[in-house]
């Protein structure tokens, strides 16, 4: 038996079908039970309703707990970074608090990676501090945002971040949500001894906050007649991969590496519901990382959850539902070839970079039945994007290699599978635009200025476009390993605005990276 149905350990064989909060029960003698069932989903657990004694528990509402690990989350990391890091930024004082209100907010000049992926997992914890205190998804995104205004205004002796008082809240609302589901399905209240410490630790690696008000609470320890899960057991599915990717840069470029890689992609819910009202009880989410040389070891995440949405179509094998989703998307790479000399018009030794963590929009899910035989199933996103940031060629600044902007994605995928999932083909392309707006002046003298440099700007003024596309093949080797086999492919293309390089005005730099991988999968 792998881990996690072991985990989950349903006390009955019974399937529900989920709208809102609300499920409605149906028994099966099927283990694979789902009346949406997509063929080449593989269900880890017959999916179980959640108890009205656990839903009244887990939706009890503690509002000065919740604020108190807010703010004590914050002290706790400031104590951190000026105690044992050092940190200049921790050295605050009544003055720097005075200095940061006078000032007001500016754009910051972090790594990407800590501005787009750590920053909204800070802002987990905030988030979390209110959902694992009873409040639901909306309330517990004042929690992230209480946080975050806290940590900027008071925190820090460097001026409050633009970027992380929109990246924080939203982003870390969508990450936790997705740690708090998954902390739900690893607990269960019934287990007792060296099982239960297990769930216990396993739920607080996964959910810091819910871990420790579950120490607060002595819920760690007490056993109790039902399984103390807010949602039950929803349809989940989870597949792991393993093996390795090969990078080459396009356009007769000297660059390429290859090494190990894996993933792990999760898809939580029911993708077509009837009707749904409650957050992210459909969500998807998929994470990449690699063992090559010269690149980051986390290369993508994305998180992809439903707010809302309705059944428009049930007809003739045709099922269509739209709605509302949140998106989380983050890209990273780093070079695989040595800076070039000479023109400044090459592109960027690195070919991409890219972060939304503040993204939402319109999205369609359909699934197509022609024969008995094979499926077809798809979707399509339109979302708007509050903040990016993008690798751009020309600015500068302490750690800062990308604009920040923002502007709209468009987001589709379609897949076929036999019935019997022996073959399984998917295709996705993802296309972002986004825009600076508050650019970098090229001619001013920025001699003048403190410390001579640029000073509360998004980077080059520019349009840029980032374009993914991957395509997966799987073929069925034995019960439910797989083989797989992928293609990716990066384009990013930067339009620069109001300045001249090498005698060019307005230069168009544009970048390729090719990826192939072959892996195992799992589906568990």
């Amino acid at each position: 038996m792998s881990l996690l149905p072991a985990l989950l350990h349903p006390a009955a064989a019974c399937a529900a079908e989920w709208s809102g909060d609300a499920a409605e029960v149906v028994c099966s003698d099927s283990a694979q039970f789902l009346p949406q069932a997509v063929p080449y989903r593989h269900i880890v657990a017959p999916p179980v309703a959640p108890d009205s004694a656990d839903i009244a528990l887990c939706r009890k509402k503690t509002f000065w707990r919740a604020a108190a690990e807010t703010v004590g989350f914050n002290i706790g990391l400031w104590a951190f970074d000026r105690y044992v890091l050092k940190g200049h930024y921790a050295y605050i004082s009544w003055n720097t608090i005075k200095e940061n209100f006078r000032h007001g907010f500016e754009w910051d000049n972090d790594h990407l990676h800590t501005n787009m992926f750590d920053h909204p997992n800070n802002g987990s914890i905030f988030f979390n501090a209110g959902r694992s205190n009873g409040f639901n998804f909306w309330q517990s995104g004042l929690f992230a945002i209480g946080g975050s205004a806290m940590w900027e205004m008071f925190m820090e002796r460097e001026y409050p971040s633009t970027n992380d008082i929109i990246a924080t809240p939203i982003g870390g609302a969508a990450i936790g949500e997705v740690l708090y589901r998954t902390s739900d399905l690893i607990l269960d209240d019934r287990s007792t001894g060296g099982a239960r410490l297990g769930r216990e630790v396993a739920a607080f690696v996964v959910d810091p906050m819910r871990g420790l008000n579950r120490i607060f609470t002595g819920a760690a320890w007490r056993k109790r007649a039902t399984s103390g899960r807010n949602f039950g057991i929803p349809p989940i599915s989870v597949e792991v991969s393993l093996g390795a990717r090969y990078l080459t840069l396009w356009d007769n470029d000297d660059g390429r590496a290859a090494g190990a890689a894996a993933e792990i992609d999760i898809e939580y819910g029911d993708r077509y519901a009837d009707v749904s009202m409650t957050p992210y009880d459909y969500f998807t989410f998929l994470i990449e990382v690699q063992g090559i040389k010269s690149q980051p070891v986390l290369s993508r995440a994305e998180i992809t959850g439903r707010l809302m949405s309705k059944e428009v179509a049930d007809f003739k094998g045709l099922k269509v539902n739209v709605g509302m989703y949140q998106h989380f998307d983050f890209f990273d790479s780093d070079t695989i070839r040595p800076e070039r000399g000479g023109s400044n018009l090459f592109p960027c030794a690195v070919p991409y970079k890219l972060g939304t963590p503040a993204s939402a929009g319109a999205g369609a899910m359909l699934r197509f039945t022609p024969t008995k035989r094979m499926s077809l199933d798809g979707y399509l996103h339109a979302n708007g994007i509050i903040l990016a940031g993008i690798l751009t060629d020309f600015y500068r600044d302490y750690h800062r290699n990308y604009n920040w902007g923002s502007g709209f994605s468009i987001k589709a995928g379609i897949g076929w599978a036999l019935a019997d999932d022996k073959v399984s083909v998917r295709v996705a392309n993802r296309h972002y635009r986004l825009y600076t707006w508050n650019g970098y002046d090229h001619d001013f003298d920025w001699s003048t200025t403190p410390d001579g440099k640029p000073v509360d700007v998004q980077g080059d003024t520019s349009r840029s476009i980032f374009n993914h596309f991957k395509a997966t093949a799987s073929w069925r080797m034995w019960k439910r390993l797989y083989l797989t086999a992928g293609f990716d492919m990066y384009i990013r293309k930067t339009y620069y605005d109001s300045f001249s390089v090498a005698d060019v005005f307005n230069p168009i730099i544009e970048s390729k990276q090719l990826g192939f991988h072959l892996m195992l999968t799992y589906k568990i």
